[in-house]
């Protein structure tokens, strides 16, 4: 019975702490049509504390839905353009001399943002990608000998283009298992185009006003982490993941021969931590099954390794998630 209680209070919290949460898509919908899946994947990211990889073919407004999210809430903003001659030092920052001191000063980049765009991060090469590793991970960069601590909250969104190979540097799978969420983008339905060309047409673009704060985040984020996971859903994500390594357990034997390596305990950690954001975004205190069902793609499509067999076959990870989802049995 006071398990029920404290549900019923969490509730009360949630809804009181997540009316923010409607301000900030009812102002994304004010400038991007349709796209609700990106919208929820970008605030789930924000409240879970994880950065977000968006996939998606050019003009399906990736950055400026970041942009817009950036503009909602209040905080500072940098975009990085990344193109094949981009250095570490363009996104971090250097020490530059300076004559007059005779002594050299940190020139911080781009990177001390609360909102970081990676925009095109597949076009910098290896050592620029890399550079962005250990602010994502530590929230931290090291310039020289010094260590400087990111803003709260911090946030990098990266986009990137599938269809373009020409001149481009796939991320490592070291790189892409950084980013919470990889959301592919769809092309919007009929409907939503039609809406899309008489806004544009008209030409004026609705003026973003911040809605919330930085803190109110951080303060949101702290209520999240309360939302309640019961033991059997915890089972029900260790099971999911560990389908994805070992999928002959699971009644998924011809998966076997198809995955050369699944989702790390880093997975079981991001789809606990999107499934608690998704349920406080539905002003919900605990977590149902749909919650992991729902965050399960996003979470797990670039932690699936696939092998030459599933290549040769045309079997995507986003395939094998959906198996995997079906057969797994819901608590």
């Amino acid at each position: 019975m006071a398990e029920s209680v404290d549900i019923r209070e969490l509730n009360v919290l949630i809804e009181q702490q997540s009316g923010f949460v409607t301000n900030l898509v009812t102002g994304m919908n004010q400038v991007i049509v349709g796209q609700k899946h990106l919208v929820d994947s970008l605030l789930i990211s924000l409240l879970s504390d994880g950065h977000v990889l968006l996939e998606g073919v050019p003009g399906l407004a990736k950055t400026l839905a970041i942009k817009t999210l950036s503009q909602l809430v209040d905080v500072k903003f940098s975009r990085v353009q990344f193109t094949p001659d981009l250095l570490p030092a363009d996104v971090v920052g250097t020490m530059i001399y300076s004559q007059k001191d005779e002594s050299f000063h940190v020139k911080k980049g781009p990177v001390f943002a609360n909102f970081v765009l990676a925009d095109e991060i597949n076009r910098a090469p290896a050592k620029v990608q890399s550079a962005l590793l250990e602010a994502m991970q530590e929230h931290q960069v090291t310039i020289g000998e010094q260590t400087f601590t990111l803003p709260n909250p911090f946030l990098v969104m990266a986009t990137q283009n599938p269809i373009e190979q020409e001149g481009t540097y796939p991320l490592p799978e070291a790189q892409v298992d950084r980013f919470m969420l990889k959301v592919v983008i769809d092309y919007p339905t009929l409907e939503e185009e039609k809406m899309i060309i008489r806004e544009n047409l008209q030409g004026s673009m609705p003026k973003v006003t911040p809605v919330t704060t930085a803190d109110e985040i951080l303060k949101a984020r702290e209520v999240v982490r309360q939302v309640y996971i019961d033991e059997k859903i915890e089972k029900y994500i260790a099971d999911i993941v560990f389908a994805t390594r070992y999928p002959d357990r699971y009644g998924l034997a011809d998966l076997k021969d198809m995955i050369t390596f699944g989702g790390s305990p880093r997975a079981s950690i991001n789809l606990a931590k999107t499934s608690r954001a998704y349920a406080f975004i539905k002003h919900r205190g605990y977590v149902v099954p749909e919650d992991v069902r729902a965050v399960a793609h996003d979470v797990l499509r670039h932690r699936i390794g696939l092998s030459y067999e599933a290549e040769a076959s045309n079997l995507t990870s986003e395939e094998i998630v959906s198996r995997i989802i079906n057969k797994v049995e819901v608590p």
